[in-house]
């Protein structure tokens, strides 16, 4: 199975040692399994009618497995995986040199989709109905349009953001399916996997510990994971036990609900600088000392899902949950 990345670009790019973490077949995906069953279903009927996948659209938030399962179909169909970022894919010519390379039963994975400009958007119609691709060469009078037959081949779309999508785009697509956060028990036995792949054990209880804070995440959780084991390859320990997990999450910062270092900064700062809020993203991420986006996009998810948070029209406000959690007295001021 190969890869296309743009060298000149900042497509995705990850070391041998991350690639060897994905699972190549359904069966050692773990989680997602109302998904793995109909793609298994999917994959079947396409096998049986020699004929390609129809185009996939998963969405999620970021670290849930987008881009394994992309790999994963395209083991599964038989097919190579060809890998590019949304954003890399600046202009028609642009996709042309992607699409060009494409041989029969390929997946095309693209990260970010939501992020293509619109006029390469639209010349991405016709290559996911038709298998063809038209684009528009010269300029004014001597404007002319050249279509080019394209190897039947599946779309692979991947986003955190199904909104910004345009309905055009997002109606091509004839399997949508949302990735949904994993269990503790996934999470457990995704890093018990990560632990074989690495050749250094981890008892289920540690595990257990890396799981219950990973925030639902297996990218978190091999993060986590891969952390702890630094830990214990310094002390020369063969194996991560519950007792060196615990000392490198508290190194770490790393609370039994999973919250880092910017959780606890954005909390204490809602709840001590703005008694409880609310209080707008763009102020409160200034006042911390982080990227909007990325407070918005990677921490908030989360901090909504525990119910330390709730978004209101006028910003962002700490629930009594989030008091509890840090130990501060609901009506304690500043």
């Amino acid at each position: 199975m190969t890869r296309f990345l743009d060298p000149n670009k900042n497509d995705i790019e990850e070391s041998n040692e991350e690639i060897s973490l994905r699972p190549l077949t359904l069966d050692d995906y773990v989680g997602q399994s109302e998904l793995k069953n109909n793609l298994r279903i999917f994959i079947g009927a396409a096998k049986k009618r020699n004929e390609v996948l129809d185009h996939i659209l998963v969405y999620g938030p970021p670290g849930l497995g987008k881009t394994t399962l992309a790999y994963v179909v395209a083991n599964e169909m038989g097919g190579k995986i060809k890998v590019v970022n949304g954003p890399s894919i600046e202009k028609p010519g642009d996709l042309a040199s992607i699409l060009s390379t494409i041989q029969p039963g390929d997946v095309l994975f693209i990260d970010e989709i939501h992020r293509i400009p619109r006029v390469v958007e639209e010349i991405l119609y016709g290559a996911m109905e038709d298998f063809q691709l038209t684009i528009m060469v010269g300029k004014d009078d001597d404007a002319r349009s050249i279509s080019i037959d394209l190897a039947p081949f599946t779309l692979f779309g991947a986003t955190t953001k199904p909104g910004s999508l345009s309905s055009p785009l997002r109606d091509r697509f004839g399997i949508v399916s949302r990735l949904d956060y994993y269990s503790d028990e996934e999470l457990t036995a995704i890093v018990q996997r990560t632990s074989r792949v690495f050749q250094t054990p981890i008892s289920e209880k540690a595990a257990e510990m890396v799981a219950v804070r990973s925030r639902g995440t297996p990218r978190i959780a091999n993060r986590i994971y891969r952390r702890v084991r630094d830990f214990a390859n310094y002390q020369d320990e063969k194996e991560i036990n519950s007792n060196l997990t615990k000392e490198a999450l508290k190194l770490l910062k790393i609370d039994d609900l999973g919250l880092d270092d910017v959780d606890t900064r954005y909390i204490r700062t809602l709840i001590k600088r703005f008694n409880g809020g609310p209080v707008g993203l763009e102020t409160l991420a200034s006042t911390i000392g982080e990227e909007i986006n990325n407070l918005e996009e990677v921490y908030e998810p989360y901090l909504l899902k525990l119910g330390l948070i709730n978004k209101t029209p006028r910003g962002r406000v700490a629930t009594e949950k989030a008091y509890s959690h840090f130990k501060i007295d609901l009506f304690e001021k500043e």
